[in-house]
């Protein structure tokens, strides 16, 4: 395998994980009413998404539908953790802004 893909995989996983961490760390900090920083981490857990799905879109193009892309365990295991991000931060927002709602900060 490719150095070059070698190194594309692995951040693409690890920047997915980050996203995931900042993620489930901005529920954490709406559980404790720190509004402000539960909407700061989500952002930053967006930007790494974003990051990470532009280096997704980069190995789909490589790709071409053709299968010139290898598909290895830990390519399988960086997309589903960027589906798992993805998720997680749709899932966030929710529970964020019910947390809001809950402590009457918000109209529905």
């Amino acid at each position: 395998m490719d150095s070059d893909f070698e190194q594309t995989v692995m951040t693409l996983l690890i920047t997915a994980g980050e996203a995931r961490s900042g993620t489930m760390s901005a529920i954490q900090a709406a559980r404790e009413k720190l509004w402000d920083k539960a909407q700061a981490m989500l952002a930053a857990a967006r930007q790494a998404c974003g990051q990470a799905h532009t280096m997704q879109t980069r190995l789909i193009g490589l790709d071409e539908g053709s299968g010139k892309v290898p598909v290895t365990l830990i390519m399988v295991h960086a997309q589903d953790h960027l589906m798992t991000a993805m998720l997680c931060q749709d899932l966030a927002a929710e529970l964020i802004l019910l947390r809001l709602e809950m402590a009457g900060l918000t109209c529905a």
